[in-house]
């Protein structure tokens, strides 16, 4: 099995779109299976501080608006991580944390999850949105990568 990967580090929000408009250019000549980006809001958070809410979710979502047509014309999938923050308007009975990122995010992705550590390897993984699942845990995992 031939394994091809590629890897590409952006250093601003608009390189990491840049990144991806020369990434749909290349999937014409060669298909990818995968596409994953670690921690999509990232560099918009930083980039985008204080009062720049608006400019911040305008610009994610032309990001996010990209990785979908990308995933619809060349038939591959998507993965994205994302931050949490902190949620002290949550109540008692809700999590603390929520996904960052809000409603722009929220609307690009088909299924959310969301992980956290329970022991040293091992992981709980709750679906909080999928068209097919309910809202609910899943089963402890152990996670392990091997490079």
């Amino acid at each position: 099995m031939n394994l091809k990967i590629i890897y590409t580090r952006a250093s601003t929000s608009e390189h990491h779109y840049n990144l991806l408009l020369d990434l749909a250019a290349r999937m014409y000549e060669e298909p990818f299976k995968l596409l994953i980006v670690d921690s999509v809001n990232a560099l918009f958070r930083v980039d985008f501080t204080g009062r720049e809410l608006a400019e911040h979710q305008q610009k994610l979502a032309q990001m996010l608006s990209r990785l979908i047509k990308i995933a619809e014309e060349s038939n591959v999938a998507v993965y994205m991580t994302n931050q949490v923050i902190a949620d002290p308007g949550g109540g008692v009975s809700s999590d603390p944390m929520k996904p960052a990122g809000g409603h722009v995010l929220a609307r690009a992705a088909t299924i959310r999850l969301m992980f956290r550590k329970v022991r040293r390897e091992q992981h709980v993984s709750k679906v909080f949105d999928a068209p097919n699942l309910p809202e609910a845990e899943a089963i402890s995992f152990l996670c392990q990568i091997f490079l």
